[in-house]
């Protein structure tokens, strides 16, 4: 940890929102297993209604804990944070990780050994230690999206030419290239950071971090995840609607396919995107009704998230 004077090596990030025993755990899971490192951890609690800031504040008192007075979203939260930050390097951690060993030291290590890359992360687990694959993914494009829309990518999980976002059937237990690297657990020199403006902060929540590894490309950062770097990710925790979580995730591909696509192409993505949830509407009418109230209400909202962000 860095006192006050102390050249800092790493300022870790986390946003916290309604996840109060989540965000103590991964808090205090990070602190008994730091990295041989001088870091900082600064917190944004996105004006959470569960006491989570309460909480914080009463078991780190190192931590410094910023209240916001709204929910800012994940990109704008994460900027605010990192022009309080002193590292050279800063680590964004999502509130609902666990560490199990000194996963950031091991990608601290990654980082040092590969300066080139510009932007490095590790590997998650679900809570029963399965592999989470959603550490890093390919960049979407018009063959990946037909191919969610009409089920390749669900019943080819591990072929790598229907699932070419989820890098097919790797299991990241190597060191590898990756297009994105994920927020929850994510690595970046500052240097590239405020070179990149940090998050686009049209992107309230979802697709921030696939737009910042693309736009880091392009000035020649080189993302990559390492195995050695290994931590547990619950993966949508401050989600409380299922049928929220997906407009939200709909609204943040929307914008990244506007962003970064040309007209025409974005012209095919849209008829794509309704095709994906009209299929989906008619295939839960052989569902439970549950499954069809769901699809139902994310057709119901299709202008919210085809209009993105």
């Amino acid at each position: 940890m860095t006192d006050d004077g102390q050249r800092c090596d790493l300022s870790v990030i986390l946003i916290s929102y309604n996840t109060r025993e989540l965000t103590v755990q991964a808090i205090e899971s990070f602190y008994r297993f730091a990295p041989p490192i001088n870091f900082e951890m600064i917190v944004i609690d996105n004006d959470s209604k569960d006491s989570s800031a309460e909480a914080i504040a009463g078991n780190f008192p190192q931590v410094q804990l910023i209240r916001s007075r709204e929910n800012k979203g994940f990109a704008a939260a994460n900027n605010e944070a990192a022009r309080l930050a002193r590292g050279r390097r800063l680590l964004l951690l999502n509130p609902d990780t666990i560490h199990l060993d000194d996963a950031t030291g091991a990608l601290w290590a990654f980082a040092e050994r590969t300066p080139e890359r510009g932007i490095w992360g590790g590997r998650t687990l679900f809570p029963d230690h399965s592999l989470n694959p959603t550490s890093c993914w390919g960049r979407i494009s018009l063959w990946s999206l037909a191919c969610s829309v009409f089920g390749l990518t669900a019943i080819a999980k591990r072929s790598a030419l229907f699932n070419p976002e989820g890098y097919g059937g790797w299991d990241r237990s190597c060191e590898r290239d990756v297009d994105i690297v994920t927020g929850c657990f994510l690595m970046i020199d500052r240097s590239l950071w405020e070179r990149l403006g940090g998050f686009d902060p049209a992107f309230f929540m979802y697709a921030e971090e696939a737009d910042l590894c693309l736009r880091a490309a392009q000035l020649g950062a080189r993302p990559g995840i390492t195995p050695a770097a290994t931590i547990v990710h619950y993966g949508g925790a401050s989600e409380v609607s299922t049928i929220d979580k997906v407009v939200k995730v709909m609204r943040g591909r929307t914008t990244l396919i506007r962003k970064h696509w040309r007209p025409l192409a974005v012209r095919c993505a849209t008829g794509l995107l309704y095709l994906w949830a009209g299929l989906r509407v008619a295939g839960s009418m052989a569902m439970k009704p549950g499954a069809r109230d769901k699809w139902r209400a994310i057709w119901r909202r299709r202008a919210e998230w085809i209009a993105g962000y």
